[in-house]
């Protein structure tokens, strides 16, 4: 290990990743005078938050009546009863300032003609408590994520935070089972760096780019969850991955949910609006498991559109052209883009595309991350948030736009309890070096791998399984065969083939680690969706097509130890946090 150069750090606080919940972190921690370092493979503006199109959600009652209760209960509903209803209402009851504050930071949100922040339709948001549809969706054009990104950035540099850009984290830096940092690779010179912490957050989003056809970037590797394993701590839900109804066919490209939220719907090839057959109350606004599984059940019952008939229509051709102009202006534009259509005159083909992981690394309302044995115990020094995280509000389904208020609601949780835990410039630990060297004998090994197999191909071959042995709708079979077919690929490392060996930019050892982290999570997923024998959200058996509360209202725990996996469980929390509201029991939940 000696042939690497060991640059070494020290920081209050580290947050790992540049998206909008590592970036909403890092201005909270810089305000509070905590010296903090944001380290993050991309520049931060490409993080994949830049994506998120539709909105941010929050009880502000901008268009009528609405109120944090009915968001939770929504959330809760949208959860199909797997969320943690603590958490839930903090996420609710805060959102409200959250994107006030987001508002007060620069957001440029789309207004109303009396100058307040516009606000949209989206799935599964109602009022009265599941009553009437609500307009609670905070919107920037259809390019909100972005705007939120970019004025976040801003902010984080105004408060001093350092940035590590396009450094490549390798592992968290662990002692007596508590976190004393992480080492990065700098892809900019070759060195290695160690950062010691008091606090380190994952921030490093989902994990997408596990299947074939995903609205994930290419960077949506899940490298904080896979350091998570490897320092022999749980991830949780992992089965739960959300489809989103409306990725453009052949591509993967999001059509946000905005679309049917200004009035877009979908039909079949007999040009039925089949989401009335479905969804009879909320139709095109149905949860979006609910809509993903709608069109895959018209195009499995031969009613999808085109030559393979294997998509479905989404029309926005009746809207005026300058609402769509001025409320959809990038959906118009990725649609002429990668499917070549003028969607005011013609239909938009679409397909469920992964979209989402509602499973990630175990954590409190507060981000503190929770231990091995499932108890409320935390790991010392661990946060995470975004999702990274599970902490869990989204349940076995995230409603749509339930995610970048997750990111901001949570990352300034974060902040607020790592200035609560800790004080500036406290000392530091000494680490032990074989800490490091650990790390470091994992890096060397896959850089200088001289086998036969190129990282590619084994990457083609674990996202092939997943897309059709973990998909929309599982059974028994499909499970055991994706559980054993998913180990090959990971097997299969022993004789990887790495041509690169250079330190600087080397993309085809950074695809390595990348994959390195993927098939991890590949296989806890697989085996936490085989071990769940019921359907729940985005989980759909057809095998076990109800709900079974009585064995199931309980969060999978999943380790994973190189290709062998441990599954438990820990329960749901049903208490709520104040007396503000009380715990919704479960009910059937149909839209």
């Amino acid at each position: 290990m000696s042939s690497y150069k060991i640059i070494d750090h020290e920081y209050d606080v580290v947050v790992l990743g540049a998206g909008g919940s590592g970036l909403r972190a890092a201005v909270g921690l810089s305000e509070a005078g905590l010296k903090t370092a944001c380290v993050s493979k991309v520049f931060p503006t490409r993080s994949h938050t830049s994506a998120a199109q539709g909105g941010i959600s929050a009880a502000l009652g901008n268009m009528g009546e609405d109120d944090w209760r009915w968001h939770m209960y929504d959330t809760v509903k949208g959860a199909d009863w797997l969320g943690d209803q603590d958490s839930i209402e903090y996420l609710c009851k805060e959102a409200p300032a959250a994107v006030l504050e987001l508002e007060k930071y620069g957001v440029p949100f789309s207004r109303t003609e009396d100058g307040k922040i516009y606000q949209r339709p989206f799935g599964g948001m109602t009022k009265n408590y599941g009553n009437e549809t609500v307009q609670r969706t905070c919107a920037a054009a259809d390019r909100t994520g972005h705007a939120i990104l970019h004025t976040l950035y801003g902010q984080a540099l105004k408060h001093n935070t350092e940035f590590f850009i396009e450094y490549f984290a390798l592992d968290l830096i662990m002692k007596d089972g508590a976190c004393k940092g992480l080492i990065a690779w700098n892809l900019n010179d070759g060195t290695i760096h160690r950062f010691r912490s008091h606090i380190t957050i994952i921030a490093t989003g989902g994990y997408g780019k596990v299947y074939y056809s995903a609205t994930s970037a290419h960077t949506c590797t899940g490298d904080g969850n896979a350091m998570v394993l490897r320092a022999g701590l749980p991830l949780q839900d992992m089965e739960f991955v959300q489809f989103h109804p409306t990725g453009i066919y052949g591509h993967g490209t999001l059509i946000s949910e905005g679309v049917r939220g200004e009035g877009g719907y979908l039909v079949n090839s007999k040009g039925e609006r089949f989401m009335e057959r479905y969804a009879p109350k909320a139709k095109d606004l149905a949860s979006r498991d609910v809509v993903s599984r709608s069109i895959a059940v018209e195009i499995n019952e031969g009613r999808g559109i085109g030559k393979e008939q294997d998509h479905v229509h989404l029309h926005i051709d009746h809207l005026d052209p300058k609402v769509i102009e001025e409320r959809l202006p990038g959906i118009s534009e990725a649609s002429k883009l990668f499917a070549n259509v003028d969607v005011t005159k013609e239909p938009i083909p679409v397909v469920p595309t992964v979209h989402y992981n509602m499973g990630g690394i175990p954590t409190n309302y507060k981000a503190e991350v929770l231990t091995v044995n499932g108890s409320e115990k935390t790991v010392p020094g661990l946060m995470a948030i975004g999702e990274a995280a599970c902490v869990s509000v989204h349940g076995a389904n995230r409603l749509g736009s339930n995610s970048l208020i997750d990111l901001v609601v949570f990352g300034r949780a974060a902040a607020k309890r790592a200035a609560e835990l800790i004080k500036p410039g406290m000392k530091h630990d000494e680490i032990d070096k074989s800490e490091t060297d650990r790390c470091l004998e994992r890096f060397d090994k896959l850089r200088n791998s001289q086998g036969s197999n190129p990282t590619s191909e084994l990457r083609l071959s674990m996202q092939k399984t997943m897309q059709s042995k973990c998909a929309v709708f599982r059974s028994e079979k499909t499970l055991k065969e994706g559980v054993d077919e998913i180990r090959k690929p990971f097997e299969s490392m022993e004789s990887l083939s790495v041509k690169d060996k250079s330190l600087i930019f080397n993309t085809d050892l950074v695809e390595t680690l990348e994959f390195d982290n993927l098939i991890r999570q590949a296989i806890t997923t697989m085996d936490s969706a085989y071990h769940r024998k019921e359907s729940r959200g985005a989980h759909a058996r057809e095998d076990f097509p109800k709900r079974d509360d009585e064995n199931y209202m309980q969060h999978t725990l999943s380790w994973c130890n190189g290709s062998k996996t441990k599954i438990n469980y820990r329960p749901v929390h049903r208490s709520t946090l104040t007396n503000d509201v009380q715990y919704f029991p479960p009910q059937e939940r149909v839209y």
